[in-house]
């Protein structure tokens, strides 16, 4: 039985420090990659980034190219080459993988110097792709499309594609973002280093959703809400929302100066890399104050959705197929009557949104070192959403031993968090599944009312 009901709000997460990831972690990024390539016979693979799709550059680079664009050239000897432009070239003696620098000024902001005689193909020939003749290209989407040569969809900028093909004449393309992103891809589990390296954007997020929450009051506006949601100069892995009434009234997406209402809808989102929070409900204290026709918003739209909320979080298992997860939401909150149309749950990692293992029919494997976003969003009319997204990482018994041995102040926050979660939420946890964040699942869908909060107790 779900009720709101008085409950202690978790504490914020002390001392929010980030951990770097080791070079043993990124030699191995780097030396299961080349695995990857020679089992499926990719004498090179050439991974894009931009600032918006940096991850799988960034997996092995260490950075993002910021407002350029970037490629990283990795053939099957190991052998690295980073194109970069005029503002980024400063990166190379950096990077966290050994590479040669090659100078592409295409890739810099327009009217910049472009003093350069050579062509892009010809530029992009001292990567000595020429050599190879099968080339992977990594954008950042593994295309599942049901209708198309997945293999031939490349979600890189035309002239670099074309380009890639004059230098390397001889050689045949596939699409390769499988290999990171993909079942099985190399990106969908985390190592006790990088687990202890996103949660440190996980408890921001924690930290900034929980703070925004406490001050959310009426008269104040958007903007003074949402400076609480953004914390230490860390750059967000998405938009961050702060929305009171009707939202994305002429097209806007940010805070302003709004003020929030009595009755007001409310939405609220915080995200770095390794985690989001995202919350959704009313700027009231009670039902009575909601308008008269959204009155039984609490059972109508809110506890089924915490009831999916507690589901989720104690059905997922490693070694379980995508599916059954999948299937199991789909019992507890179909989606034809509240509305829900994407995956129940998400990885993530440096993006808020890597991939999904849950989907209809799918026979992909949980595992043990996945990084979850719980991530349901109804959509009924006439109401507000209803929302309590954040994020666990799955973990067996050798994976727990390293984090405990290794990490074992991390490994006393997620103890703690798990026991807030199971006796004062009443949500009951394997012991496999370890919440990244203190805020995870605590639900205040009436936001004046910063005393009760969903429990399944």
């Amino acid at each position: 039985m779900i009720n709101l009901q008085k409950t202690a709000a978790p504490q914020l997460d002390k001392d929010v420090l980030p951990v770097q990831l080791t070079d043993e972690t990124m030699d191995i990024r780097k030396a299961n990659l080349l695995k990857k390539m020679q089992a499926d016979n990719f004498d090179a693979v050439v991974i894009y980034a931009d600032l918006e799709h940096g991850g799988n550059f960034e997996y092995f680079t260490g950075f993002v190219p910021r407002f350029e664009e970037a490629l990283l050239v990795i053939h099957q000897s190991g052998d690295a080459y980073l194109v970069l432009g005029n503002e980024n070239l400063n990166k190379v003696p950096f990077a966290r993988i050994a590479a040669t620098a090659v100078h592409l000024p295409h890739f810099s902001l327009p009217n910049q110097p472009m003093e350069t005689a050579l062509s892009v193909p010809a530029i992009l020939k001292q990567t000595k792709l020429e050599q190879a003749a099968s080339i992977g290209l990594i954008g950042w989407k593994n295309f599942t499309s049901q209708h198309d040569d997945n293999a031939a969809l490349y979600d890189l900028p035309y002239f670099l594609v074309d380009g890639l093909k004059q230098a390397a004449p001889e050689a045949s393309f596939k699409n390769a973002a499988y290999l990171m992103i993909g079942e099985n891809g190399l990106r969908t589990t985390n190592n006790a280093n990088e687990i202890a390296h996103y949660e440190f954007g996980a408890m921001l997020a924690g930290n900034c959703i929980l703070n925004a929450m406490d001050q959310l009051a009426v008269g104040k506006s958007e903007m003074e809400i949402g400076a609480y949601l953004n914390d230490y100069g860390q750059t967000p892995s998405v938009v961050t929302i702060m929305a009171t009434g009707a939202r994305f009234e002429k097209a806007n997406l940010y805070p302003t100066g709004k003020k929030i209402q009595l009755g007001d809808r409310i939405s609220m989102t915080s995200g770095y890399k390794g985690g989001l929070q995202s919350r959704g409900g009313y700027a009231v204290h009670t039902s009575e104050e909601l308008p008269e026709a959204e009155q039984d918003y609490l059972d109508r739209v809110a506890k089924p959705y915490f009831n999916a909320v507690k589901t989720w979080f104690e059905t997922i298992a490693i070694d379980m197929p995508g599916a059954n997860l999948y299937d199991k939401i789909e019992e507890v909150l179909p989606k034809e009557q509240y509305g829900w149309h994407l995956n129940p749950g998400h990885l993530c990692g440096d993006e808020e949104w890597l991939a999904s293992p849950i989907y209809p029919d799918s026979s992909e494997k949980i595992k043990s070192g996945m990084l979850f976003q719980f991530d349901i969003i109804p959509s009924i009319p006439d109401y507000s959403g209803a929302s309590c997204e954040g994020g666990v990482v799955l973990a067996d018994e050798h994976l727990r031993a390293v984090i405990q041995n290794e990490y074992p102040e991390m490994w006393s926050r997620m103890q703690a968090r798990r026991s807030y979660l199971i006796e004062e939420i009443g949500i009951k946890l394997s012991e496999e599944v370890l919440p990244m964040s203190n805020a995870a699942a605590y639900y205040r869908p009436f936001f004046l009312n910063k005393e009760s909060a969903l429990s399944a107790k």
